[in-house]
């Protein structure tokens, strides 16, 4: 099963929850890091919530709202997952950055080890240069190792991508696109997450998440994450190349 992102959806419209705080500066994190492995599900519906703001006024004012949510639902060759994200910072009653995300996953499994995978995305980052950005890849992924310590996937597959810049103009281009995934069970309630990846061709994207997630609970778990995203050829009005993102969140479980 495949699918088709509805472009321009407000990623804010399907995100809501509860959290401790949210720091970011402007990644362009794009990954999908969810374990979307049918074989493995326990149950047929497994999504988080999560979400963080902060205010400050008196000499100075500024307030920052962050948002970010994943569902997948599981047969039993089949997962299909939706995803949305927001974050929005305002100082001195200026906007400052505006960021919105949301995108679509389907995998299906072959064996134990091989599956192919079809997924889109869409992003608004304003202030990174990009009014809008559509990207879409369909591949071939291997489950190198499944648990229950250890879990690794690696996939990789063509897709285009087409951008609309802020300044004015829009690409579209064909693009390699490779990532992985690696999680690592530390005890019962804490679990550590590596992912990485890579679109590929004139103007390459790398991005990175490094994540611990604790549980406190059967339903509530703190997420400590790190993102990093490094563009080599971004948007004229955004030069820089390095882009990162530090949260810890409230995640609650559905």
């Amino acid at each position: 099963m495949f699918f088709q992102v509805v472009r321009r959806l407000p990623a804010y419209a399907v995100v809501c929850g509860a959290a401790l705080f949210s720091i970011s500066s402007l990644a362009d994190t794009t990954i999908f890091t969810a374990m979307d492995d049918p074989s493995t599900a326990k149950k047929p519906f497994e999504g988080n919530i999560q979400a963080g703001y902060t205010a400050q006024t008196g000499n100075t004012s500024n307030s920052s709202l962050s948002a970010d949510t994943t569902m997948t639902w599981f047969n039993t060759n089949t997962a299909n997952s939706i995803w949305g994200s927001a974050r929005n910072t305002t100082s001195s009653g200026v906007r400052s950055s505006e960021k919105y995300q949301a995108g679509a996953r389907s995998r299906y499994n072959l064996d134990d080890s091989n599956y192919v995978f079809g997924q889109g995305s869409w992003l608004s980052d304003r202030y990174n240069g990009y009014r809008a950005r559509d990207v879409g890849t369909l591949g071939y992924g291997r489950q190198i190792w499944n648990g229950p310590v250890h879990t690794l996937n690696l996939e990789a597959g063509p897709g285009v991508r087409h951008d609309e810049f802020e300044q004015g103009g829009n690409s579209t281009r064909a693009l390699v696109y490779g990532s992985g995934v690696y999680g690592y069970k530390i005890s019962d309630t804490a679990q550590f997450t590596q992912a990485f990846s890579v679109l590929a061709n004139d103007e390459t994207t790398y991005n990175s998440e490094t994540a611990l997630k604790v549980a406190i609970n059967s339903h509530f778990s703190l997420k400590l994450a790190y993102d990093v995203t490094y563009n080599t050829q971004p948007p004229a009005s955004a030069p820089d190349k390095t882009d990162t993102v530090t949260s810890i969140n409230l995640v609650y479980g559905m």
